[in-house]
This record gives structure tokens, C-alpha cells and sequence, in this order.
């Protein structure tokens, strides 16, 4: 029996499995937590300070930063990139 994903790329793979957006989606959020987290610690902010800035709470910045939940607004990018003095960029590609 010959195996049908021989030859095969992974993002083929996970198509098939229905899981390519869920995975794609994931990975821009772990991206996208790093990214914070990276300027936070270069422009020595704490989580708190960061939520001020955004005038928001600490736990909906917890849930921004949190790489294992996707979920998450055009609307709180923009604060999140304001509050760090930064442009918010958003690319198909």
C-alpha cells in the first residue's frame, strides 16, 4: 500500500486534515506574542504599564500575549503597536 503523502508538502498534509488555517493562524499569534514581548523588554515596560498605555486591562493583555490563543482583534493590534510607539503593518503574502 503505497502511503498518499509521499512526496507531499507539510502544508498539503495539514489541508488535507483540515487543521492549515488552525496552524497558520497559531503560528502569526506566537509570532505576534514574541514581537510584543520583544519590545516590551527593549523599551523596559511592564505588562501593567502596557495595558495602561492601551487603556486596558492586564488579563485582555495577558490574553494578547498568550501564543496558544489565536483570537484577536485588528483593533487591538493598532493599540498594542500605538502603545509601543509603532506602526501596526498587516501583509497577504
Amino acid at each position: 500500500m503505497k502511503n498518499k503523502h509521499v512526496g507531499s508538502s507539510f502544508d498539503d498534509f495539514l489541508k488535507e486534515e483540515g487543521l492549515l488555517v488552525e496552524t497558520e493562524a497559531t503560528a502569526a499569534k506566537r509570532v505576534l506574542a514574541y514581537q510584543i514581548q520583544k519590545e516590551m523588554t527593549e523599551q523596559h515596560i511592564s505588562k501593567s504599564d502596557l495595558a495602561r498605555r492601551m487603556h486596558s486591562s492586564r488579563s485582555s493583555l495577558e490574553r494578547l500575549l498568550d501564543p496558544e490563543n489565536p483570537s484577536v482583534t485588528l483593533l487591538t493590534l493598532e493599540n498594542v503597536a500605538i502603545a509601543l510607539g509603532k506602526r501596526l503593518k498587516i501583509q497577504i503574502g
